[in-house]
């Protein structure tokens, strides 16, 4: 099972508004277990970049002036998110964006049904308990020091974590036996032959068995 947890940081608020994307960062789960492959890039939006937004994510007219427009990184994002699963915290602000992106180039938005919304994951398992990312991360102990600004990939990476515990656990009803490998290509327990082994029995375990089937009516271990 292959699924993509996704992050945006944009201007502002509103795509309705004239709000657009600055950056994706993108993660891939198989199995629930990362695989190591990501997508990230910064997008040129072509307007200003308001001063409260680059407060949240750093990132600046001067920084965004030689990043790409979307219509150029448009194909490899949608390559990358193929036709899985997103795992997006409050996905119908992420998903707002990238479709009203799309929309610009007159190609078809994603639909809301392959987003699974952590939000509502957490607010379900913990009502009433605070469901922001940085809540999440203290809730369950993973390291989060880094994130001084919002930053696409680095939020998908602390996303991914928060989403497999929301799941039950880093690996939510997989057991692996020792020496079992997990293949990052296809997610699949791939099991490692062992050569057989043998127990051989002492001399006074055989008395002791022999001793044992002497009470018994009938054992089969004399027939």
């Amino acid at each position: 099972m292959r699924e993509v947890v996704l992050d945006t940081e944009t201007t502002g608020l509103s795509p309705e508004k004239g709000d657009r994307l600055v950056e994706i960062g993108c993660l891939e789960l198989i199995n629930h277990m990362a695989t190591g492959q990501t997508y990230h890039c910064y997008v040129n939006p072509g307007i200003t970049m308001p001063s409260a937004a680059q407060d949240v994510h750093g990132l600046s007219d001067e920084f965004l002036a030689d990043k790409p427009l979307f219509t150029a990184v448009a194909d490899d994002f949608l390559a990358f998110a193929g036709d899985d699963p997103l795992i997006i915290h409050n996905a119908s602000f992420d998903m707002g964006f990238i479709n009203a992106e799309l929309r610009r180039l007159k190609r078809p938005p994603l639909p809301m049904s392959r987003a699974v919304d952590t939000v509502s994951m957490a607010r379900q398992k913990f009502p009433g308990s605070p469901a922001s990312l940085d809540a999440l991360c203290r809730r369950f102990g993973i390291d989060n020091s880094a994130r001084t600004l919002h930053g696409a990939l680095l939020d998908a990476e602390l996303l991914a974590e928060v989403y497999l515990e929301l799941c039950g656990g880093r690996q939510p009803g997989l057991v692996l036996e020792a020496g079992d490998v997990v293949s990052s290509a296809t997610g699949r327990v791939e099991r490692i032959a062992r050569e057989p082994r043998t127990f051989a029995l002492t001399d006074a375990e055989r008395d002791a068995h022999r001793q044992f089937i002497t009470n018994l009516t009938d054992p089969i271990w004399n027939k």
